[in-house]
């Protein structure tokens, strides 16, 4: 069986300074810490770029069928984090900027279908980081520099750590996968080694936890992603 492909660095060096500036200009702003309070220890807040609606306190990466994907006012402001964005050619689901605070913990988990075979991925472009954050994908730390773009199957079991002196922050962007990012994606790896990984016996036990992380939302959409949950449950 070939390897699967559970990561890659991408070709992209982004502008640091810029991407610092466009953070300066929002730092203020209001943060929404991510709902899901089990699974994280310390301060992981969020802010969206994109969502659904343009709805700027939507922090959800999960869109759905109904879901009309726009710019929130937030973005307007920063004209390198929407250069960056619309620099790749896919279709957009998410963006979002993640602040992981110092001593802060998101605890070993699994997302649902957001591996590249699934249809779509995750991209993360750090702005701010350190050599102290331990990212781990599947057992294997990542250092990912501030600038740079990468892609992680985040089907597999992650844990970030931010044992730094300073916060980690990401621009994290899920994106649609179409004939463009094929060819970016095959040119750095095996079309053949993109394959789902195999079905395990607690995935059941995985999307009643991801239905039980999205009651404690208030946000309108959580009930209809929930429905979608449930219905998997059945199939």
């Amino acid at each position: 069986m070939q390897n699967r492909t559970k990561y890659l660095k991408l070709p992209f060096q982004f502008d640091t300074e810029k991407l610092l500036q466009d953070l300066s200009l929002i730092f203020e702003e209001k943060w929404t810490s991510h709902f899901n309070t089990t699974g994280y220890n310390g301060d992981w807040k969020v802010i969206s770029l994109y969502a659904d609606g343009g709805n700027e306190s939507n922090i959800f990466a999960l869109s759905t069928a109904s879901s009309t994907i726009l710019e929130t006012l937030i973005l307007k402001k920063c004209h390198y984090f929407k250069e960056v964005i619309e620099s790749f050619k896919f279709p957009i689901l998410t963006a979002r900027i993640l602040r992981l605070g110092v001593g802060a913990e998101i605890k070993p988990h699994r997302d649902h279908e957001l591996g590249y075979e699934n249809g779509n991925f995750r991209l993360h472009i750090p702005i701010i980081t350190n050599a102290d954050v331990q990212f781990i994908l599947d057992g294997t730390k990542l250092r990912m520099f501030a600038g740079e773009c990468w892609y992680t199957n985040v089907n597999y079991v992650h844990s970030v750590k931010n044992s730094g002196a300073v916060d980690r922050v990401h621009l994290v962007i899920d994106f649609e996968r179409n004939k463009w990012s094929d060819k970016l994606f095959f040119s750095l790896a095996n079309e053949e080694s993109f394959q789902p990984i195999p079905k395990e016996k607690d995935s059941r036990e995985t999307i009643k936890r991801m239905i039980e992380e999205l009651k404690l939302s208030n946000e309108p959409i959580a009930e209809q992603l929930i429905n979608e949950l449930l219905q998997k449950l059945t199939e």
